[in-house]
């Protein structure tokens, strides 16, 4: 991973692990202090080859759920969407991202 450049997080850039099958879509950069990981190991370009497989470390092994928006404990303006999914767990460095949780929608009443 020394000689791949990380991906600069935009909206709309996607992104795939080096651990498992999760795949993402960058919805919104927040303050750029993120760095997304799954499974431990930084995410990469979807068009990028990995340098090697790698396994995901112990503890961010517990996955990604297909269809779901994640965000950041530490910066709230960021959120992925998971485009694929897979066993290791989306994090910022090596804390997890948590669920972010859909608005209810206004009484129709």
């Amino acid at each position: 991973m020394k000689d791949q450049k990380l991906p600069i997080l935009r909206p709309g850039v996607r992104l795939r692990s080096q651990t498992c099958t999760t795949e993402v879509i960058i919805v919104r950069p927040g303050h750029g202090t993120v760095q997304l990981t799954c499974g431990g190991e930084p995410m990469i370009d979807l068009a990028s080859q990995a340098a090697g497989s790698h396994d995901a470390a112990a503890g961010l092994d517990t996955g990604s759920a297909l269809a779901k928006r994640y965000t950041s404990v530490s910066d709230g303006t960021f959120e992925v969407l998971v485009t694929k999914a897979g066993a290791g767990t989306l994090a910022d460095r090596v804390t997890p991202l948590i669920f972010k949780e859909a608005k209810p929608l206004p009484s129709s009443d």
